[in-house]
Order: C-alpha cells, then structure tokens, then sequence
C-alpha cells in the first residue's frame, strides 16, 4: 500500500538544476536506501518529504495521518535541556495517545450508544499503537535506546549544551527513534557512531515495523537494512529493488543494456544518415526524405503512436567524475615498519598526572601488511595512532620505526591544514618549487576544477578537505600510511575509489575506521582496542563479526548445559540410612552421563564455531586456513560422535 508518493519533482536555485522530472512511490514497511554524490540532491529531496522545502515544481503525496520523523545530518537543540529531559519529551504523541484513551474508557461502558463500534474499533488500534510505542515502559525504552547508541547512565542528566558534536548527533538520532513515526527519515544517521552503536542501530531498524528513507555513505549498513534502493545522480532518481549490493549488480546490468542500445541506436542513425546522403537527389529521393523525417523526429524525441513501433532517442549512458588517486612508495622499507615495546603506554599529560587511555602487548607491523585500528569511540584509537607517528610521546615504552620507513600519516579533523590557505597554497606548501600548472592538474585527479582551486580551506566542505588532505598525502610518496578514518565525509564513489588504490599500495597502512565495508576491503588482520588495551585477530571485520556470532552462539549453549542437567538432578532421599551399593552404582552413573552431556555440548559448540570460520576462510579464498580448519573439524567432529556412541551406552546402563 502506497503512502507517499512524488511527481515531477523539480529544484532550483537560481539558474543551477539540482534534479528535475523526479518521481517516487513509498510502500508501508519499505526500507528505501538514498544514494548518490555528494551535491547531487539526496539531502534537498528527503527535506522536501519531510515539509522542509519546497519543490521549484511538482508535489508529493502523503497518506492521511502519517506521523514522519526526520534527523539531520547536524543536530542542533534549541534551549539546552539534559539528555534524559529531551529524550522524555520524544514521547509528546504517547502523552496524547494516553489522553485519548482515558477518554475513550467511560464511553466504551455505553454500549447500546450508536457509535459503540466505532469507539470500540478507535480504543482497539489505538491501544495497539500505544502498546507499541511502549506506552507501558517509556523508562525502559528510553534507557535501552540511549544506552545502545552509547551513553552511559552519567550522561543522563548531562546538559547538551556541554556534549560534542558527536554526541548531540547520536542524541538527535535517539530521540528521533523514540518518536516512533510512521515514516523515518535519516539523513547520514550513521555518523559519529562507533562499531557497537551501528549494530545496534542496525538490528533495531531491521526489527522495526515502519517505513524508512536513509541516506547513508556506509555500504555494510545499507546491505544490512535496506530493501529498495533510490540513486540520485545527473539530475534523476533511478529506483532499483535490494539493498546496496544487488544495486550495484542491477545498475551495471542497466548500464550495459543501455550502452548497447545506445551504441545501436547510433550505428542506425549514422547508416541512415548515410543513405539520406547517397540518395536524397536520386531515384530513391522518396524514400530518403521519408527516412529523414523520421529520423529528425526521433531527434526531437518523438515516440511513434503504435507502442509497438515506438522509438525514442536514447542517451548516451553517463559517466561522473571519478577521483583518479595514485599512492606510490619511493623506498623499500625493511620487513618491520614499527614494533612497539610491550609496556607502550598512548594518553596524555594532564596537570592531575598521567592520563592513560591505551596499553599495548607488542606491537609490529610488518611490511605490505594492513591492519584495521578498530574499538568504540573514546577507547584510544587516535591516541594511539598519534602516538605511533611520533606526534604524542608515549607516556611508557617507545615506538620503533623499522630501517628506510617514511610515514605518511591522514588526520581525522585534518588539523594539518591550514585553513587561512587556498586549496592551491595548501599544496604549494608542499611543494613550494612546483609549477602551478602541475598543481592544478593533481587538483584535477582529485575533482578541483576551474575556481574551485581558490577556495579557502577552511570555507570548503567536509568532503572537499578529505579530498584537498589525499592530495597531499599523495605528494609524499610514505611506505607506511597511517590513516585515521579515511572515509569521513568520502561519499560512495569516493571510498571506492580510495579502497582501490590501497589495494595496490605496496607499503604497509595502520588505518581506523568504522567504515566495516572499506575494513573487509583491506584489512589483512585487526587490532581491537578496547579496555584499555589491544588484541589481535586474523581475519576482516566480517570474519570477526562472525567469531563473535559463534562465540556467543558456544556461551549460550554451555550456559544452558548446567541448568538441562540441574533439571535431572534429584536429591536422595535418605532417611537416616545408608546408601546401598546399588544407589552409589546409579548416582556414580549419572555423574558420569552429566560429564558426558557437558563434554558433548562443548565439542557441539567447537564444531559450531570451526564451521563459521570455515566459511569465513573460504569466502575470502584462504585455502591454506580452509585446509587446516578443515583437519580440525574432522577431529571434533570424530571426536563427537565417539562421545555420542559412549553417551548412548552409559544411557542404556543408567
């Protein structure tokens, strides 16, 4: 059932076309993924939808009723308030719902009034809609919803007016949640949260009932929760069915097709041309002027009358700008790029004394390898990676660099621009003796063009100072890149772009990001930072994501053996005597069933777990880790059937 719906949509702002001719159908319970280049009108059309901006031309419908929630992608609170205060206030509409229902009780009493059904059939949906809402327990979903997009109890009562910019955004996106819309719209709810919070937020989306319109830059989430996916790009919105990944599929399929009727197209028209060249003054001139005015129709974008011969000049397929990144590294490093010492400690100085937020077991990076830097936000990430460049001295142990390691290192905030500079005196501060002509064509890779290389820095967008920073980061030509996240601000295009180019890297990169896409893309193994310190894994976040699983999957079932067996468990019953040798006989034989049931359901979740890695291994073709894996399996697996057999005859004898 169709709840909103757009028709020829149109926006402009002076004479710039942002899109034009857009048209859209929502269904209840849709998950619509909004993609697309940065600029390209993603954020304009979900504030059209929202009743925050008008259309130059066209209007959309909506379903009588709806409730819509939108979140920006920068939160902002008017009047200050505590975190727990606003998020109470998210529930104006179940104050409301309540009001009504209160009202409604005393009148269902009447019941030989004539609209006794009516009431009756507005308490029922009504009363649903507010237990849903969680009209009963609002403390709890307060609480369950804030403490999973990471506060704690203390920020409760914490004014907002004193939370960082990253908290008032995860803050705006839990009181929109809270309002419990109809329709959400999230423009980049996927900012500032770290990998706990986008798991979180992930399974709740997936869980709830309504409709959702996102835009988002993050390709694992998109695949994740959305079910339809909308590309906006050169001015038109293309719906395709599935979530990122099947878009992907589809649109390069889409694109094909369309170039081999376009390049069809083309070869008749030219073959056409060239008969209305040959024979226009000729015997045939008849049939040459009929095919010209055809053909000068179908160039005015004429369509046949009969759909069956219906024609229409078809484009050629469209192409955007693309960042064309080169990384290259001058020197060979040794095998070690950097070791750390194992009482490396990464904080700060503070006049109350040292403030240590991360310390390490040994550390090495070898050369070629590349390592995800990953662990929720405030666990020490950066601080590490700073102190790793040199930028922050440790507070214990030291950083190694290994022999001819030159350092490249991608600020998060890029605080190493300057943004009194344009983009051209940026990079001819590193390259002082450097032509400008040269200069313009590097901007030019990374989608600078005409004026836009006399921009001030610190007037250019987000995306553009990640752009202006992989510049420069080029120009240094490190065989070690240490990258915190990268992909801020990047859109789609943009990161895939980055992610090819790291590929080919021949150094050694140490990156954080909670991009998990761009992670599975690169990441030979992880350093998880969290607690305090820092654990190894082999393997990409999926690989990890899935250990996890299984871990959890292991705990629940050997949590859930000792209550099966506490459940068989029976208290003798003596009455002053001793036991009988045939009592001790059946008691030693459920001690020995009870080891067997603990020792089976062990082996069950190791069997479990080796086969998630499997999996894991061979989807990311590791042969040599399929093979061994495979060994194990096999062990456990024998293993577990001789317990089986041994079970069944203790069993019997029980």
């Amino acid at each position: 059932m169709a709840i909103m719906t757009g028709h020829k949509l149109s926006k402009w702002y002076g004479a710039d076309r942002i899109f034009e001719g857009v048209g859209f159908m929502v269904n209840r319970g849709d998950k619509v993924a909004l993609v697309g280049p940065n600029g390209a009108g993603k954020s304009t059309l979900i504030k059209m939808i929202a009743d925050l901006e008008d259309p130059t031309q066209g209007d959309i419908g909506k379903a009588r009723g709806l409730r819509i929630a939108y979140l920006a992608q920068e939160a902002h609170f008017d009047g200050g308030g505590t975190l727990i205060g606003v998020a109470q206030g998210a529930f104006s509409h179940i104050d409301a719902m309540e009001a009504e229902l209160r009202e409604l009780e005393p009148l269902l009493a009447e019941t030989d009034h004539p609209d006794w059904d009516m009431r009756m059939e507005r308490y029922g949906d009504l009363h649903a809609r507010f237990e849903h809402a969680g009209g009963y327990h609002t403390e709890h979903v307060i609480e369950r919803t804030l403490e999973g997009l990471g506060f704690r109890e203390e920020h409760f009562e914490q004014s907002l007016d004193t939370f960082s910019g990253g908290q008032k955004t995860r803050a705006a996106l839990a009181i929109t949640l809270l309002q419990d819309p109809d329709v959400l719209l999230l423009d980049e709810p996927t900012n500032h949260l770290d990998l706990r919070a986008l798991q979180w937020l992930e399974e709740f989306l997936k869980d709830w009932p309504g409709t959702l319109v996102v835009i988002s830059h993050d390709r694992y989430f998109l695949d994740r929760v959305t079910t339809r996916t909308w590309e906006m790009a050169f001015g038109k919105l293309e719906d395709y069915p599935g979530g990122y990944s099947k878009f992907l599929q589809l649109k390069a399929e889409r694109l094909e097709l369309q170039t081999k009727q376009y390049e069809a197209q083309q070869d008749s028209i030219a073959k056409t041309e060239d008969f209305i060249r040959r024979f226009k003054a000729g015997q045939r001139s008849k049939e040459a002027r009929g095919r010209e005015k055809r053909l000068n129709r179908l160039k005015e974008g004429w369509v046949g009358a009969n759909p069956k011969n219906a024609q229409k000049l078809i484009e050629a397929p469209q192409h955007r700008k693309a960042l064309k990144l080169t990384l290259e590294a001058r020197l060979r490093s040794g095998e070690l790029t950097f070791t750390t010492t194992e009482k490396l400690k990464a904080g700060y100085h503070t006049p109350e004394g040292d403030k240590v937020l991360v310390h390490t077991p040994p550390l090495a990076l070898r050369r070629g390898e590349c390592v995800g830097l990953i662990g929720p936000n405030g666990a020490g990430k950066t601080t590490l990676l700073r102190t790793i460049t040199g930028e922050l001295p440790p507070l214990d142990g030291r950083v190694d660099l290994g022999v001819n390691v030159s350092v490249g290192y991608y600020a998060q905030v890029h605080e190493e621009l300057n943004p009194e500079n344009t983009v051209l005196e940026e990079i001819h501060r590193l390259r002082p003796l450097e032509k400008t002509e040269r200069i313009r064509n590097l901007l030019g890779r990374f989608l600078f063009s005409g004026d836009d290389i006399y921009k001030r820095v610190g007037d250019l967008s987000g995306g553009e100072r990640s752009r202006v920073a992989l510049a420069q980061l080029t120009l240094t030509s490190p065989n070690l890149l240490l990258l915190d996240e990268p992909t801020n601000h990047l859109d789609i295009a943009a990161r895939e772009a980055l992610e090819s180019v790291l590929q080919e890297f021949p150094g050694s990169i140490l990156f954080v990001s909670h991009d998990r896409y761009f992670v599975d893309a690169l990441a030979d193994k992880l350093w998880i930072v969290e607690n305090g310190t820092v654990t190894e894994f082999e393997g990409d976040y999926t690989d990890y994501a899935n250990h996890l699983a299984a871990e959890e999957v292991a705990k629940r079932r050997l949590a859930a053996v000792p209550a099966a067996l506490g459940a068989k468990e029976q208290p003798a019953a003596t009455n002053g005597r001793a036991h009988s040798n045939g009592e001790r006989d059946a008691r030693t034989q459920e001690r020995r069933l009870q080891t067997l049931e603990r020792e089976i359901a062990e082996l069950e979740a190791r069997k479990e777990l080796l086969a998630t890695e499997i999996t894991s291994a061979s989807a990311r073709e590791d042969v040599a880790a399929v093979t061994d894996l495979g060994k194990t399996y096999s062990t456990v697996e024998a293993e577990l059937m001789d317990k089986y057999e041994v079970w069944a005859s203790a069993a019997v004898q029980a």
